[in-house]
């Protein structure tokens, strides 16, 4: 039986478990045995910018779907307190299905609109996390130069975007980004195995980003080739 549009559903495999919104595209894919494991190529590239703001005391994401940067930071970043912000309760529904953990003080979901949810968060997030999507691609809400000025005004002095730009009209976001946050405040990752590219934008002056970032040992060899990524893109820009 087909699935409505829109509406999502779950694929699911021996070794991977895929949250879809429709047939022949995944929004999210987990590995089933190693559920806190960054399957996906393009959002180990965006927690590169951990390399940035490598201890971040407040981090946003825009976008829940199958909870991979959640889990993932949840495990590897303790001291930073996580929101994710998800506009479908439907895919809310199946956070259990995806081992999101329940919210607790580091960690809760937000049912909201994510584009009018940040106009209420001015100089508070010191890692956002971009990566909202529907059957369409980005969502119009996400898209406006409104909403790019709102994530500038939502970080603090030293904070870091990262936008998951995919396929979609890449250089109008791209552009809309430079005026939001500076054409020398913006860099871009190409993902080699995608159709991907991922955007950092930040406020200010950066952390060093020689250092290590505040993950665990095992985050860190996970995100390795990510944050060395970064760090070439944002240098070479």
């Amino acid at each position: 039986m087909a699935e409505k549009a829109g509406t999502p559903f779950i694929l699911q495999g021996w070794r991977t478990r895929e949250l879809r919104f429709a047939e022949g595209t995944a929004q999210s894919r987990m590995s089933r045995w190693a559920p806190d494991r960054l399957v996906v190529d393009y959002t180990r590239t965006m927690l590169g910018a951990l390399a940035l703001v490598p201890a971040p005391g407040r981090i946003a994401m825009v976008g829940l779907g199958g909870g991979s940067q959640a889990k993932f930071l949840h495990r590897h970043l303790p001291a930073a307190t996580l929101e994710a912000i998800e506009i479908n309760p439907a895919v809310i529904a199946l956070r259990r299905r995806f081992r999101i953990p329940d919210d607790d003080a580091r960690f809760r979901v937000v049912e909201a609109d994510a584009a009018e949810w940040l106009k209420t968060q001015p100089a508070s997030i010191d890692l956002l996390l971009v990566d909202g999507y529907d059957t369409s691609g980005i969502p119009a809400a996400l898209s406006t130069q409104r909403f790019y000025n709102d994530c500038r005004a939502a970080l603090r002095p030293g904070g870091v975007a990262a936008f998951n730009l995919y396929d979609t009209a890449h250089a109008e976001h791209r552009h809309r980004l430079q005026v939001a946050f500076g054409a020398a405040n913006v860099a871009v990752v190409e993902e080699a195995r995608q159709s991907n590219r991922v955007a950092f934008a930040w406020v200010g002056p950066l952390a060093a980003a020689d250092g290590a970032p505040a993950l665990s040992r095992a985050g860190q060899r996970e995100l390795r080739e990510a944050l060395v990524a970064v760090r070439a893109a944002v240098q070479g820009r």
